[in-house]
């Protein structure tokens, strides 16, 4: 058995994937699933701050690709925000402040449903949550789980919205993070009623280090295929 690390690849089918949004961005992005067998859901990552660094690499993201098809049956998707490059290639517009992001998630979703990947949760982390509380109102997906949601570019009111439906949304809020900490979402996600904040004692923003990422992955896996947990630390 080896430890699985930083960098560790487990297998998957992996392949590059391009799709276009309503307003004609070409955007670049890889779809990770099984090696064998059809996903039993689908995991759409919506990246951090593109103008703070944030990628489809962003290393959650990338260490749920690597993982995640392996160790718990699931399609993995993620993309490049219009704008962003990466060392998969830069997809075509440029930065839209959190608005015109939202076509970009219209179009990764529009993507997952003519591929019949089953049961789309969108996980969104800092800059991606605000993109997915804002503009996947509209969407019939499996549910949202939101990473260090900073509620930078979210209003009261568009909190509100969700109240219109039962789709279930996850905060996992660190609790020494650099713009929201527990106390404080607890009250301004209060308009929810049905939202459920994970408080994770030690954690921070970015979620550094193998004991937060493997805690925000459980989280992930918990929602989408709880049958997958605990999620093993080694691998043959």
């Amino acid at each position: 058995m080896g430890e699985i690390r930083a960098m560790t690849e487990l297998p998957a089918r992996r392949r590059d994937v391009e799709f276009r949004t309503a307003d004609g961005r070409l955007l670049v992005g890889e779809l990770s699933l099984p090696e064998s067998g059809d996903p039993v859901g689908t995991i759409v990552f919506l990246h951090p701050l593109p103008t703070a660094g944030g990628y489809m690499d962003s290393h959650i993201l990338r260490k749920a690709a690597l993982r995640l098809p392996e160790l718990a049956q699931v399609a993995v998707l993620r993309f490049n925000f219009r704008g962003v490059t990466s060392p998969r290639g830069t997809s075509e517009g440029e930065f839209g402040h959190g608005v015109d992001e939202g076509k970009d998630l219209d179009a990764a979703l529009e993507f997952v449903r003519a591929e019949g990947l089953p049961t789309p949760w969108v996980v969104g982390w800092s800059f991606g949550t605000e993109v997915a509380l804002n503009h996947t109102i509209d969407h019939d997906v499996a549910g949202l789980i939101l990473l260090s949601p900073p509620l930078h570019r979210t209003t009261p009111e568009t909190l509100d919205r969700w109240n219109g439906n039962d789709t279930p949304i996850v905060a996992l809020v660190p609790e020494l993070d650099d713009y929201l900490q527990p106390a404080e979402a607890r009250e301004r996600f209060a308009v929810i009623p049905r939202l459920e904040i994970v408080e994770v004692a030690d954690g921070k923003h970015l979620w550094v280090g193998e004991k937060q990422t493997y805690r925000v992955l459980s989280e992930i896996v918990a929602r989408v295929n709880p049958a997958a947990l605990p999620l093993p630390t080694d691998y043959p």
